[in-house]
């Protein structure tokens, strides 16, 4: 691809009258850790990332996704997210990631980055409020629980991880959910305040010139809402991609997937659609090869899969 031919892809408008963009795309993954460093200090980082970029326009790719480079303590790889709007420290400052964008850009390259939606870090500013109380105003912003009538976690649920999806919190004597790691609680989507400030997230990135996103973990947005324990799983029901030990015992039908996920992720779209016609969103892998999230009109069981590089 040519210069001048990604600077077309740039300024397409789908249902312009040509293909959009991201048919057919060339999209390179970068974790910007391991990527390169730019600093020397041994990490890689966002000055490395962006010293990479006339390689990448050699290579001829047309868009970049960028795995977590915000705050966090690191307990999973920048999975766990302490601030969604920040930069970690060790990968430069928002003024180096605004530099990466500008000159992505100027080389006809995309620029996508990973929404790690469905949870935080327990050092995020709003799980420490939630958990500091249970009057706290944002109590409700992470999936709080009793214990079972018979003592212990609420239900069977087991983190994608291995061992209970639930914590106990001594402090305000509750269990809170983490589909992953306990340093990672889940968010409670079904609070509005929570879809308003994750919302604001996305906000925040596309007024830096963002692209597009990747959702991380987009199945775990919505569980159900009455914490029903999950039935065994068989060698028909089970079928995850790879061995997941004992979180393959169950089959998920509770704990991720709820089908008041498609309208949510409707919003989404219509969001990204208004903001700037063309940005696309992408939940993980495995999940759009078993769902289609997204579409804005009819079934979401007809938005194009993985497969084909988008769900819209």
């Amino acid at each position: 691809m040519t210069p001048q031919t990604r600077q077309r892809a740039l300024t397409h408008v789908p249902g312009a009258g040509t293909a959009p963009w991201w048919e057919g795309a060339v999209i390179y993954h970068i974790y910007p850790r391991s990527f390169r460093d730019g600093d020397g200090d041994g990490v890689g980082d966002l000055a490395g990332l962006r010293a990479e970029l006339p390689y990448l326009r050699w290579l001829g790719v047309d868009a970049i996704w960028l795995s977590p480079f915000y705050a966090s303590p690191a307990v999973d790889f920048g999975y766990d997210v302490a601030d969604h709007t920040a930069v970690d420290p060790v990968m430069g400052d928002l003024a180096d990631f605004d530099a990466v964008v500008a000159e992505a850009h100027r080389a006809g390259i995309r620029v996508l980055v990973d929404f790690v939606s469905s949870n935080t870090s327990v050092r995020h500013p709003w799980f420490a409020d939630s958990r500091s109380s249970r009057d706290s105003p944002r109590r409700d912003w992470y999936v709080w629980a009793d214990p079972s009538p018979g003592g212990g976690p609420p239900n069977n649920w087991i983190s994608v991880f291995g061992g209970p999806a639930w914590t106990w919190d001594p402090h305000t004597g509750q269990y809170y959910l983490h589909s992953f790691l306990p340093e990672i609680p889940d968010l409670n989507w079904r609070n509005p305040a929570v879809e308003a400030a994750m919302l604001d997230v996305l906000r925040f990135w596309m007024d830096r010139g963002v692209d597009g996103f990747r959702i991380d973990a987009a199945e775990h947005l919505l569980k159900d809402p009455l914490l029903r324990d999950n039935p065994p799983a068989t060698p028909v029901t089970g079928g995850h991609p790879k061995n997941l030990g004992e979180y393959d015992r169950l089959r998920h039908l509770y704990d991720r997937g709820h089908p008041d996920i498609h309208p949510l992720y409707r919003r989404i779209r219509r969001l990204l659609d208004e903001h700037r016609p063309g940005r696309r969103t992408w939940p993980s892998p495995r999940s759009c090869r078993s769902r289609g999230w997204g579409s804005t009109t009819g079934p979401a069981s007809t938005a194009p899969r993985w497969t084909r590089s988008t769900c819209r």
